[in-house]
């Protein structure tokens, strides 16, 4: 299976003050971290933004994401038609603000889908749908789904079925999510420790 790995990143950031993948983490961008995973699973590799501004001077290729559609569902509709693109079968997606994904995330997602149409990160209990690998295909099903007026990624999940994959074995700091100015403070500590 040919995979791209696309980076959302086009929250807005409020609760950390904007402009989250330029925050710092032990003196390197949230970006640039999350950047140096994607490039772990693929040689493919963007990033999708409300706007470009959001990253200032970033190498990666920048996708934008389609309007109309809000929240994660647009990063993830710019992912799979970036994949589409670029002649993938199905599309890796990571959020900027997790420093701590596992290594294996591509492996064991890639080895988890089967003949589902996505397969999605768990860990503790808890569905990681920003943490997903999903076939190109899906994006035939994004456009009945978003007139329903729905946006969860979670729910398109399960409109176009997916497989579970689950990390209860990690640290549970792995899909560990920088929201806040004390997210960042503790993301600190955990590198320190």
């Amino acid at each position: 299976m040919k995979i791209a790995t696309v980076i959302l990143a086009g929250g807005e950031g409020s609760r950390i003050g904007g402009h989250k993948p330029l925050r710092l983490l032990a003196g390197k961008r949230l970006i640039e971290r999350a950047e140096a995973l994607a490039e772990k699973w693929s040689r493919i590799v963007a990033v999708a933004v409300r706007d470009p501004e959001q990253l200032g001077s970033c190498e990666l290729s920048c996708i934008a994401d389609p309007e109309g559609i809000e929240g994660p569902l647009a990063g993830l509709t710019a992912a799979l038609r970036f994949a589409g693109d670029a002649g993938c079968d199905a599309v890796l997606t990571i959020p900027a603000d997790m420093p701590f994904l596992p290594s294996d995330l591509g492996k064991r997602l890639s080895t988890g889908i089967g003949r589902a149409a996505a397969a999605i990160a768990s860990s503790g209990g808890e569905l990681h749908p920003v943490c997903g690998l999903w076939r190109v295909s899906a994006l035939e099903r994004l456009p009945d789904y978003v007139a329903s007026g729905r946006r969860s990624l979670k729910g398109f999940a399960t409109a176009i079925g997916y497989q579970r994959v689950d990390w209860d074995s990690e640290p549970t700091d792995s899909f560990f999510n920088i929201n806040s100015v004390e997210d960042l403070a503790r993301a600190e500590r955990l590198l320190g420790g």
